[in-house]
């Protein structure tokens, strides 16, 4: 009898190892898969009022569309229509969009508008109007003396480094769309503005905000500059190069400025590092200091960044390993399994911003009062994203 069950033991335990095992899927299709379960209509207005139309909205539907170019599937960008169409109406017009107010965190959503205005679909005409109304934001923008865009038009005279990831990858692409090449003259310009007024000169680290008329409270009176250096205050501004690196011309004259930019960022983003966890830390020069963290969204932005520049070209192929090391981190920081087979992102600053009411200051204290959040856009996109680019490395 010991025999038989001995034998039967066998015949289950080598039938269990000839089973296929059902392979997961890759990392930035589980976080998409995850996203739209949270939100399984789409990100209209209802569903979710705090993804109004605006740059958050925007962040989630270029991840989404990554995801959709990835594998093919066509849930993906039935997702993104079914969400822009919520904001889109017969006329072109956005929903809750007021060109008035200059902002350029409501740019951001275009991008979405431009992919869509080049598949077949019946409302092509609506998604070409309406990314001719956020260029026309575009032309009106208020601008310092040297021409960069005012952030908003309630921030006067004031450039933020989340403004180029905001604006520039919609004008860099609506630029090559519409074949309108003096449009990447403007694209160059923002960038060198940045370049020339929040790069620190002693660490290569940039400022998060700059304000030429040095009125602000948080702005030093003689370089304008705020005072401390914000991870996804960087973050947005490293994605921004490596996104409008993808529409400019080969023989633009910008472009060249635009890698060497890049080039630049990426041994400072490398130095920064956190060697122990591998992720970038929320103020990026004051690791270890009391009530610092390392934090989700930076590192996803940064990660996606470097690997993004050395899959093209831009970067040296050592920027692969600093990319690894800081994905790896994300992994083991920041991502969990939930009980329902969901994946979650912690581990993500709400917000960052200067001046308004409440203040803000851009002191070190402030940067550290913002709450973390659980599974906000602004750590999930760039995650899914810097997914995508750690898969195609493999």
């Amino acid at each position: 009898m010991s025999r038989y069950f001995l034998l039967l033991s066998l015949f289950f335990t080598f039938s269990a190892q000839a089973q296929p095992t059902a392979k997961k899927a890759p990392m930035s299709q589980q976080m998409a898969d995850s996203f739209i379960k949270w939100f399984p209509d789409s990100l209209g207005l209802e569903q979710n009022k705090a993804a109004r139309w605006g740059y958050e909205q925007g962040l989630m539907l270029k991840a989404l569309e990554r995801v959709w170019q990835r594998t093919g599937e066509q849930k993906y960008l039935a997702y993104i229509r079914r969400t822009i169409d919520y904001s889109i109406g017969a006329d072109g017009s956005i929903q809750r969009f007021k060109l008035d107010d200059y902002n350029l965190d409501n740019i951001n959503t275009g991008r979405t508008l431009l992919t869509l205005m080049q598949l077949p679909g019946p409302r092509q005409a609506q998604y070409r109007q309406a990314a001719e109304l956020l260029h026309h934001q575009l032309d009106g923008q208020p601008r310092t003396q040297e021409g960069g865009y005012w952030h908003k038009k309630r921030y006067t005279h004031q450039m933020w480094l989340d403004g180029l990831y905001m604006a520039e990858p919609f004008s860099a692409e609506y630029s090559q769309v519409f074949n309108q090449p003096t449009g990447f003259d403007n694209v160059a310009l923002q960038f060198a503005q940045v370049e020339k007024h929040l790069v620190d000169p002693k660490t290569g680290l940039l400022y998060h905000g700059y304000d030429e008329s040095r009125e602000q409270q948080w702005a030093n009176k003689t370089t304008g500059q705020s005072p401390n250096f914000w991870g996804r205050g960087m973050g947005w501004y490293a994605m921004a190069l490596v996104d409008v690196l993808d529409y400019f011309p080969k023989d633009h004259p910008g472009r060249a400025k635009l890698i060497a930019y890049l080039q630049r960022l990426a041994p400072v983003l490398a130095k920064y590092q956190d060697p122990k966890t591998g992720a970038w830390w929320q103020v990026s020069d004051q690791a270890g200091r009391k009530g610092n963290y390392v934090e989700a969204s930076a590192s996803c932005m940064f990660v996606y960044a470097l690997q993004k520049g050395v899959r093209l070209g831009y970067l040296d192929k050592k920027y692969a390993a600093v990319a690894r090391k800081g994905y790896q981190g994300i992994l083991k920081e920041f991502v969990q399994t939930e009980p329902d087979g969901t994946l979650a992102l912690n581990g993500t600053v709400s917000v960052g911003g200067l001046g308004g009411t409440p203040y803000r200051d851009g002191s070190y204290e402030y940067y550290l009062s913002e709450p973390l959040k659980k599974n906000d856009f602004k750590g999930v996109g760039p995650f899914i994203m810097a997914s995508v680019e750690m898969e195609l490395a493999k």
